[in-house]
């Protein structure tokens, strides 16, 4: 995980904090809001770091007008 860029740091940080107790469900534009990106970048990083991060799992759950994410404490 060290070749991640501020930005992935940034997301996991925010992810970690989130589901301290178990898990919980996201979507790209809220976590977005919450740490300053655009939807658009949170969306395009989370399937990298669902890949690289092994103290979250992140799994692409469902699609309505925006993909919720489900992220878990590994």
């Amino acid at each position: 995980m060290s070749n991640l860029s501020e930005e992935d740091k940034q997301i996991l940080e925010h992810l970690r904090d989130r589901v301290s107790g178990g898990e919980s469900y996201f979507r790209s534009k809220n976590i977005a809001e919450q740490i300053g990106l655009s939807a658009k970048q949170v969306g395009a990083r989370l399937p990298k770091l669902a890949e690289e991060s092994d103290d979250v799992e992140i799994e692409k759950w469902g699609r309505a007008r925006s993909t919720t994410w489900r992220v878990t404490r590994a």
